[in-house]
């Protein structure tokens, strides 16, 4: 079994669910609960409760919610590297979700924006592994020399890479042309349609895909409840799966982080693509069956 190391932020999750439309500048009824969250954190979880060896390397505040993730990361089977930084708080999202399953977030990265090269355990980048990086990573300008880092680190030791596009906001203000230097050399790129068109300009995600081949010589493109397809430089048409059918969307938060999870094992034990698509969607529908980005534990 290849060990996957995941690189990436570390965040308390507060889901804000409306019950009803929201009342702009009033206020609406709301279930409001607290999780675990960061896109790394979340993919490793995910990989961890589904049998996968994994280790996540992140940053900590020293406080009590920082301990509890770390906690919670340990219970999921986590091989978790925290470092615990004296002077920022743990990172914090808040989560609006509308009645229908949309969601906004607005996030402070707390101590995961300190996150530096020292804090990278070189015991665990060896040959034989998987290192999956976050894209919040390299788009947080305080943990870009981190990700830089690892990804150096990675090359150095003949470990596979992917990469993963993180959110299509931040990722457009950190522009396209240096995302695509900063990951050229990565085998995997994940990306959702929205990010897929930041990078490329093009609306539609099999375009962007064949787009993307010229960085990355695989592409896998995330696509909501049109499924997600894979491809790469050489074949005539992208490999599409459908998503799994959910009686009910109750949060989207994670979804994607739990296809990143459902795709990797497959896809490093050497199985088709259409298989790797199945595995990452059914973790999705999974994960949008219930509140909040993690496994329950």
């Amino acid at each position: 079994m290849t060990r996957v190391v995941v690189v990436g932020d570390l965040m308390t999750d507060a889901v804000a669910r409306a019950r009803y439309a929201l009342a702009r500048a009033s206020d609406t009824p709301a279930i409001v609960t607290m999780h675990g969250g960061g896109s790394g954190a979340n993919i490793a979880s995910w990989l961890a409760v589904e049998g996968a060896e994994v280790a996540f390397i992140g940053r900590r505040g020293a406080d009590i919610t920082g301990r509890n993730r770390d906690m919670e990361l340990m219970g999921y089977g986590v091989d978790a590297r925290l470092v615990m930084d004296p002077e920022r708080p743990t990172g914090t999202c808040v989560v609006l979700v509308t009645h229908k399953g949309e969601r906004t977030m607005l996030s402070d990265p707390g101590a995961n924006a300190a996150l530096s090269p020292e804090d990278l355990p070189r015991d665990l980048f060896n040959g034989g592994g998987h290192l999956h990086l976050s894209g919040y990573t390299l788009i947080n300008e305080g943990s870009r020399d981190a990700g830089f880092a690892a990804l150096d680190m990675a090359r150095r030791s003949g470990m596979s890479i992917s990469v993963d596009c993180s959110s299509s906001a931040p990722l457009e203000r950190t522009g396209a042309e240096p995302f695509l230097e900063w990951t050229n050399g990565a085998k995997l790129l994940f990306a959702n349609a929205d990010q897929a068109k930041v990078l490329t300009g093009r609306e539609e995600p099999e375009a962007a895909a064949k787009v993307l081949t010229a960085w990355f010589p695989q592409v896998v493109i995330k696509m909501n409840a049109d499924g997600a397809l894979w491809y790469t430089n050489g074949r005539p048409d992208p490999v599409h799966v459908a998503a799994e059918p959910v009686d009910r969307i109750v949060d989207g938060t994670g979804a994607g982080d739990a296809f990143c999870a459902g795709f990797l094992p497959p896809w490093l034990e050497g199985k088709p693509p259409a298989e790797s698509l199945t595995a990452g969607c059914h973790l999705a529908a999974k994960a949008i069956a219930h509140l909040g980005a993690r496994p329950r534990l």
